[in-house]
């Protein structure tokens, strides 16, 4: 652990580049936009057919109207989908 602490050390304190620096600035930026807009949307988990709330279970999963028909999803993706009581 101390030896992976050193070579992080390291590593930082060496100079960089203008020309490095922006490249490895714009990866990161570029990587957080594919996160917020790209993927985020796609990468949720296959959820349970319903047809009211109860079929969920309670607690934070609701059943939910998508494109694609009635499932049970958590609360806080349900947003701009149709909740049924």
């Amino acid at each position: 652990m101390i030896n992976k602490f050193d070579e992080l050390t390291k590593s930082l304190a060496q100079s960089v580049t203008r020309r490095g620096a922006l490249k490895k600035f714009g990866v990161g930026l570029a990587g957080m936009a594919l996160a917020c807009f790209g993927l985020a949307n796609k990468a949720r988990a296959q959820s349970i057919p319903c047809q009211t709330n109860k079929d969920c279970g309670g607690g934070y999963m609701v059943c939910c109207k998508s494109k694609s028909g009635n499932y049970c999803t958590a609360k806080a993706f349900c947003k701009g989908m149709i909740q049924f009581p």
